[in-house]
């Protein structure tokens, strides 16, 4: 009797350890005690995945063809990006030594890292100022990983902007055009191309995300992007959605000190201002001399919009271009003049011009000490004011 117990027991305890072993092996279909008994291994559940998309590219034409069409951007603009490596050689401190007299200690390399842009099939490139100030080697690193030396043409410290020229690549360079930066508008689409961190070939996309709504002949003006800028992309462009250059990246704020990325703004260097200084550094290796001669200054701040009048002031049925005066420094030659806040200016010593950035650039271009005679429209009516150009204060 003994026996029969200890067998239904036996036989009890082997159900109950299958009915377990079953509910926690479920999810292994055809896998049972008899496998077990075996010693055959479970198999692994196997993963079921659907190999269509959850859209049709019918369902998202217009996505569709922007993902092209910025792929072809793309591959449009980057063989005309090119890395640019700096080296610059710190001599060694010296010190005097007991028994060698004085000595000099070992140079220092410093790296230095930016961006460039190839501007003409001779292999001219446009990078930031700070990117080959003072260095002692200038390398220029294209697309296709070859390295070719460089050497500085010339460049402008306060617009800093740069003309470096690739050495032995022959004349057959790749390169970009200039956009009308004047025509750039708040939320047009644009992309950042350069090197960040050393990661060659990067482009980011995004929007110019503002412009100086008003215009200073004691500051420069850049145009706002929230493409995604870091540094080692200084002297790399920024382009529009046919390639061509609008701005050269500058700088990236940095709201936080400690942080070294990006934080949403990037500033560039407006492109019809970067033509001016490789046209004038072309001039100077020409044997001419610099045309850009930035030092005038009258103290005026100008809405960037143009005031359009037709009230006759021109001439039955002329209308007349003018330049809102928004600001002016209490201290500056337009204050001395008699200039005010309200005012509008339509011409220059009868010189007209088109967009109140054009007559900033008349004023910058003139030597302090030059006599000029603007004309203005104040409450309604024509009137002329003499002033004196200034000297420009140091930009910011």
């Amino acid at each position: 009797m003994e026996t029969i117990r200890r067998i239904v027991f036996a036989i009890t305890v082997f159900l109950v350890a299958s009915l377990v072993f079953s509910m926690w092996r479920r999810g292994q279909e055809g896998y049972g005690v008899l496998n077990f008994l075996r010693g055959e291994p479970p198999k692994e559940a196997g993963i079921v995945s659907t190999s269509a998309p959850k859209l049709d590219l019918e369902d998202v034409k217009i996505l569709s063809a922007m993902n092209d069409e910025f792929s072809r951007l793309s591959a449009a603009v980057l063989p005309s990006v090119v890395s640019v490596t700096t080296k610059t050689v710190r001599r060694g401190q010296t010190a005097w030594h007991p028994l060698y007299g004085i000595v000099s200690g070992r140079a220092q390399i410093i790296p230095g890292l930016g961006s460039g842009a190839i501007i003409s099939k001779e292999g001219h490139v446009v990078t930031n100022y700070h990117v080959i100030a003072d260095v002692s080697e200038v390398i220029v690193t294209t697309n296709d990983n070859k390295q070719y030396p460089a050497r500085v043409l010339g460049a402008h410290r306060e617009r800093d902007i740069a003309l470096i020229k690739i050495e032995g690549g022959g004349k057959d360079f790749e390169a970009l055009s200039f956009a009308n930066s004047d025509e750039a508008r708040v939320g047009q689409l644009v992309f950042a191309v350069g090197n960040p961190f050393g990661l060659s070939g990067t482009v980011t996309q995004g929007i110019i995300s503002a412009r100086d709504r008003h215009l200073s002949d004691s500051q420069f003006n850049y145009l706002q992007t929230d493409t995604v800028i870091n540094p080692g992309n200084s002297g790399g462009p920024l382009v529009n959605i046919l390639g061509e250059i609008v701005g050269i990246n500058v700088a990236i704020y940095r709201g936080d000190e400690n942080v070294r990325a990006w934080q949403g703004v990037g500033l560039a260097v407006p492109a019809n201002d970067v033509k001016k200084v490789v046209e004038a550094i072309g001039n100077q290796a020409r044997g001419g001399q610099a045309t850009i001669k930035r030092k005038g200054y009258l103290g005026l701040e100008l809405n960037a919009e143009p005031v359009i009048m037709s009230s006759g002031l021109g001439g039955v049925g002329t209308p007349v271009v003018g330049a809102y005066i928004t600001d002016l420094d209490p201290q500056s030659p337009a204050a001395a003049s008699g200039l005010a806040i309200g005012d509008v200016v339509t011409a220059i010593n009868g010189r007209k011009f088109k967009t109140p950035a054009e007559l900033l650039d008349i004023i910058l271009s003139l030597p302090p000490g030059t006599k000029i005679l603007l004309t203005i429209v104040r409450d309604g009516q024509l009137a002329e004011v003499a002033a004196v150009i200034g000297e420009r204060p140091d930009a910011q």
